[in-house]
């Protein structure tokens, strides 16, 4: 399945998921450092009486021993006493905003994944996974203002599953499904991460092809050619016509796609067998 965008389905960057988990790991380093201190506040109180009681167990004074280690005992209480009202104030407040973020968190993937659910069902087609045609036409609208822009070679591959409505005929449209998802799957793995493939409708696709020369569209063909699905121990191989093109500074994304599908049409009616019928100062390559 192609990549979604993150345009598309991340939340805004100040509200983050990834942003809010990691306030989470800073107030749980803040709650490890807020009893640090207390066991080091605990400590120096302890070593603060302990200097008070020394001088009197040196002179053997009981009564001024006894005054001093009176009102450190006092101090110490005193201010361990107000240290924890302190540290259960700041609890109470890192367990409020725990659990506050805890539910931005829980909000935000539920949005998210609704928004995942959304594009895909806006953008991709629901049987192949590819890309359907009003997100195809986009991108490759895209495309051509970025080859028209920096001067690129943009080409458009269309290809044509021959004998669907046969297999269906035959083996039932769960065999025909099979086959359109195996075929897309092959044309998916056939092209680069920087290309698009897309499902027209019915049995057309369409692979958008940036910075990809005429010469160089067979070895695409070639990674596709050689799908087979298996319907009741039975080989089924994918046969699919083909055209293609390249862009033409000027033309609109119709014009283009109707030069790559005229030329699909042409080498569909000249049979498969044939050399297909190839764009004018084209090498013809082996049609599968």
């Amino acid at each position: 399945m192609p990549n979604l965008p993150n345009s598309e389905t991340s939340a805004p960057a100040d509200i983050q998921p990834t942003a809010i988990r990691a306030h989470l790991n800073k107030l749980d380093r803040r709650q490890w450092s807020l009893w640090s201190a207390a066991l080091m506040v605990i400590l120096l109180l302890t070593v603060g009486v302990a200097s008070f009681a020394f001088p009197g167990i040196l002179t053997r004074e009981q009564e001024t021993y006894s005054f001093y280690l009176n009102q450190a005992v006092r101090g110490l209480v005193g201010l361990v006493l107000l240290f924890i009202v302190y540290l259960v104030y700041q609890q109470v407040l890192i367990a409020r905003l725990h659990g506050q973020l805890a539910r931005q968190i829980e909000s935000l993937a539920k949005v998210e994944n609704l928004a995942t659910e959304v594009y895909k069902l806006a953008a991709l087609d629901q049987l192949t996974g590819l890309y359907n045609r009003r997100s195809g036409e986009q991108r490759l609208s895209q495309e051509i203002n970025r080859a028209q822009r920096y001067g690129r070679p943009l080409t458009v591959l269309l290809l044509d599953l021959d004998g669907l409505k046969q297999v269906n005929d035959k083996y039932g449209h769960a065999a025909g499904d099979a086959m359109l998802k195996k075929f897309a799957e092959r044309v998916q793995r056939a092209i680069r991460g920087s290309d698009l493939a897309v499902r027209l409708g019915g049995d057309e696709f369409m692979a958008v092809l940036p910075e990809c020369r005429l010469e160089e569209v067979h070895h695409v063909l070639d990674r596709i050619d050689g799908v087979v699905i298996e319907v009741n121990a039975e080989q089924i191989p994918c046969r699919f016509s083909c055209g293609w093109t390249d862009y033409n500074p000027g033309e609109t994304a119709h014009e283009l796609v109707k030069r790559a599908d005229d030329l699909l049409y042409a080498n569909k009616r000249a049979g498969k067998d044939p050399a297909p019928v190839m764009p004018p100062d084209v090498v013809p390559q082996t049609a599968p």
